[in-house]
């Protein structure tokens, strides 16, 4: 169901042909009538945005945008499929200050992206629709409330008096494309005399394993016969008040909806039964949530089903910056890549924009947890204008309302940094907080998702809100702030609903055709660099700090004399950092419950913060990501004179035998110690070794006491199923830097194909590091990994659209530091 305005039964036809998109200066035309025979008539899709419009005709360019807040856009439709008679004309979102006018008539004015509405009408045949989006640009000058701050971040202070997404007014973060037009759909639906609405679906895991579905709605009809059928029961529905029933239907030993990396994500069919006639509710998914506050009361622990879960992702952009899509197509791609990734969750940002139930249900069925903020974000929002605080209530409750049976719904949240911007500007703690967040948001989500934990704003909680070691943080220590990777174990992060934001390097392939520039100090590279408004470095910065912290070279001057290996490098170090990182909030003994990277997708092609780049392709980083979010894990963690640690995390809900093997290699080849242990590995668990326990005496692991010369330059923790042989999980340890472990490998492929699927057969005279499989028509199942010079790696390569698989590969492997390259002919 698509929430409460949704009717059972009715006959709904969407308006997505005949539109034509005009656009005249602010205030030019009263009425479509004022429109002048000679303007320019475009041809217009819907649901979409006059930035998608003029694209499609060759208008606009979203490399180069120019502002679309400065005109007015008029969407011009006639109906001449439409049949006379009763109607209603719903609209599922208008961008942003929208006049709608029925053969001349006003019929609606809306003032918010973020509500729906639907508008009874009477059609005659051949009626004429008209949408005009007054120009906004003007009008964010105007005078409103006065704010007790302005952030830097957003230009112009004026949005805070309008409801629309705050991307396109973010310089540096996003480009300046502005949302304009009907952005969701537009349908014209037909009731049928007996009508069903305002169906409202709770479903409740109990924790004696029952699963309670209760369902209410409208029904105009008297004496009807309902049934709700789940999960091959049934229960009748009774009559609770004047045309409204109810009914609530238990289910023993329900299998529960888990996250995918600690479960199976199992939904169930709902289904009406009306005088016999069947219609579909949807699914749902039981499940039961709480977060634990710890002893300290300062804990953000997610728990699912009575388990506590490792929370890890990614933040959401949108699905495309011009568009702003919202089908199960535009979403699947980036949804099945962060699955594939072991992302867990999915936050939805205050910045950003509300996504629809087609999201909701993708995530439902992916297992993927939803952190959704509402989109409030750094404002002073105003606190007394009565219309805008109704335009707040009516928004949330929309939103509720279309995802009230989705089990991935697991946070919602008030905003993005709102406390943080009122503290950083030195404002007391009274300041920081408004009724929007603190009374309106809560009290709507108290009555449509109780089973869903509310949080005021993200960050929060803390002697400031931004103190990483007390409840929800956004940490950029590691990062922004180019603190030592140290610093994510020193800020005792206990949850980080933001973290890690660097440019990342997109594949060559990427950049050969979507961005064909010089890198690094083109304008147009640079261009594509986010960064911090008013700020003296740009998050190439903090990637270079990370190349020399790591790997021991001068960025500049690598850049200037050996580009392409720069690139590479920079394509290495976030991901290396990213593992780092993950391996300190992931080892035993951590105080940290969960992490989401920022961000998941880029907003256009270039370095820029998503792990994935625009064209859907993944970067170095999401492999470096998958690795890091394994179910079953092996980390290391540098304990100096206590010496390395070796960490095994198994989040399943299967014990697991297993073999640990960790050994030292010199010269990137020659094993000076090594030692195994095998063991059973319960589920839910993570144990930890210290490495020399395993080698039976004294190693310097970590080059602490640096007695003499070091002895190795790299150590290798191997994981290994006992039931079949199988490598679950390996980690690299390197006491002397990467860049002393940079090695001239010679590696050997050999390519081979089981069944429909071609794979590739590696093996190493000594490590190689950050180990490239570039094929064309292909994505490797592993990528930018280390290759230890022991056995044979099989990396699956999977076949994308449109390549004829039965033609062997064709392409080239190469490493880190290494001139050999491995050349496959196909």
């Amino acid at each position: 169901m698509r929430g409460r305005l949704a009717s059972i039964g009715a006959e709904e036809s969407v308006l997505s042909e005949g539109w034509n998109l005009v656009l005249t200066e602010p205030d030019a035309c009263a009425v479509p009538h004022d429109i002048p025979l000679s303007a320019q008539f475009i041809p217009a899709p819907v649901p979409g945005t006059v930035a998608a419009a003029l694209e499609k005709a060759g208008l606009f360019d979203r490399e180069n945008p120019e502002p679309l807040n400065t005109k007015d856009a008029w969407y011009l439709c006639r109906l001449f499929d439409a049949e006379p008679g009763e109607a209603i004309l719903r609209f599922e979102g208008l961008a942003t200050l929208c006049h709608v006018f029925l053969n001349g008539q006003e019929i609606l004015f809306s003032e918010s992206m973020f509500t729906a509405h639907e508008i009874p009408v009477t059609l005659t045949g051949g009626d004429e629709l008209a949408l005009c989006f007054r120009a906004l640009g003007p009008r964010l000058s105007e005078p409103g409330p006065r704010a007790r701050w302005r952030p830097q971040m957003i230009t112009p202070v004026g949005l805070r008096n309008f409801r629309t997404t705050l991307l396109g007014h973010m310089p540096g973060w996003c480009p300046d494309i502005h949302a304009v037009g009907p952005w969701r759909p537009i349908s014209l639906l037909r009731r049928n005399p007996v009508s069903i609405d305002n169906v409202s679906i709770r479903a409740v895991l109990e924790e004696s394993g029952v699963g309670r579905l209760s369902v209410s709605l409208h029904n105009n009809a008297e004496n009807h016969s309902m049934l709700l059928r789940c999960g091959g029961m049934e229960q009748p529905f009774e009559k609770v008040g004047d045309n409204h029933y109810s009914a609530i239907l238990k289910l023993a030993d329900i299998e529960p909806w888990w996250p995918h990396t600690h479960g199976a994500p199992r939904l169930y069919e709902l289904t009406l039964v009306s005088d016999g006639a069947e219609y579909s509710l949807g699914s749902t998914g039981f499940r039961r949530i709480e977060v634990e506050r710890g002893d300290d009361g300062d804990d953000f622990a997610i728990l699912i089903n009575g388990e506590r879960i490792f929370c890890r992702g990614a933040v959401w952009t949108t699905a495309d910056i011009a568009r702003l899509p919202g089908r199960r197509a535009d979403y699947e791609p980036f949804l099945r890549l962060a699955t594939d990734a072991g992302m867990n969750m999915i936050r939805i940002g205050g910045t950003m924009a509300y996504e629809t139930p087609d999201f909701f249900a993708l995530c439902d069925e992916l297992g993927l947890l939803v952190w959704q903020d509402f989109m409030f974000a750094n404002f002073d929002y105003p606190r007394n204008d009565k219309a805008f605080l109704g335009h707040v209530h009516a928004e949330v409750e929309e939103f509720l309302h279309g995802v009230q049976a989705s089990p991935s719904l697991a946070v919602l949240c008030g905003g993005s940094e709102i406390h943080q911007q009122a503290a950083m500007l030195g404002l007391p703690m009274e300041f920081w907080s408004g009724p929007i967040t603190d009374e309106i948001i809560p009290a709507v989500i108290a009555r449509i998702r109780p089973d869903v934990p509310y949080v005021p704003n993200s960050p929060y909680g803390g002697a400031m809100p931004f103190s990483p070691n007390a409840s929800i943080a956004h940490y950029y220590g590691v990062g922004a702030y180019m603190r030592p990777i140290a610093d994510a174990r020193r800020a005792e992060v206990r949850f980080a609903s933001e973290s890690l934001a660097f440019a990342h390097v997109p594949q060559q392939r990427t950049l050969h055709r979507h961005l064909d520039a010089p890198a690094v100090h083109s304008p147009l590279w640079k261009a594509r660099v986010p960064r911090d408004r008013s700020a003296s470095w740009d998050f190439e910065d903090v990637r270079d700090f990370y190349l020399e912290l790591l790997y021991g070279c001068d960025p500049a001057r690598l850049r200037r004399e050996d580009p392409e290996h720069y690139l590479d490098l920079s394509r290495a170090v976030t991901g290396e950092v990213l593992e780092e990182t993950f391996a300190e909030w992931r080892r035993k003994g951590s105080g940290c419950s969960g992490a989401l990277v920022w961000t998941l997708q880029d907003l256009l092609p270039g370095p820029g913060w998503g792990v994935i780049d625009s064209t859907g392709e993944p970067k170095p980083v999401w492999y470096a990501m998958r690795r890091a979010f394994r179910p079953v894990q092996t980390v290391f963690t540098d304990e100096g004179t206590n010496g390395l640690d070796v960490h095994v995390v198994n989040e399943t809900d299967a014990a697991l035998d297993v073999e640990l093997e960790v050994f030292c290699l010199r010269d990137g080849k020659q094993q000076v110690v090594s030692g195994n242990t095998g063991f059973t590995l319960a589920a839910r668990s993570v144990e930890r070794f210290a490495s020399t326990a395993l080698f039976g005496a004294f190693f310097d692991t970590t080059y602490a006491f640096r007695f003499g010369p070091p002895a190795h330059d790299v150590s290798v923790a191997r994981l290994r199923s006992l039931a079949d042989g199988t490598v679950l999980a390996e980690s690299f340890h390197f006491p002397l830097g990467r860049g002393k472990a940079l090695h001239d490998a010679g590696i050997e492929a050999s390519v081979g194909k089981v069944g429909d699927d071609w794979f590739l057969d590696l093996r190493t005279d000594r490590l190689a590091q950050s180990v490239h499989i570039d094929v064309e028509g292909y994505r490797a199942d592993d990528d930018w990994f280390h290759l230890a010079p022991s056995g044979v790696r099989r990396v699956k390569l999977h076949a994308l659209s449109g390549t004829e698989s039965d033609l062997p590969p064709a392409g080239e492997i190469r490493s880190l530091g290494s001139s050999h390259r491995v050349m496959l002919q196909g």
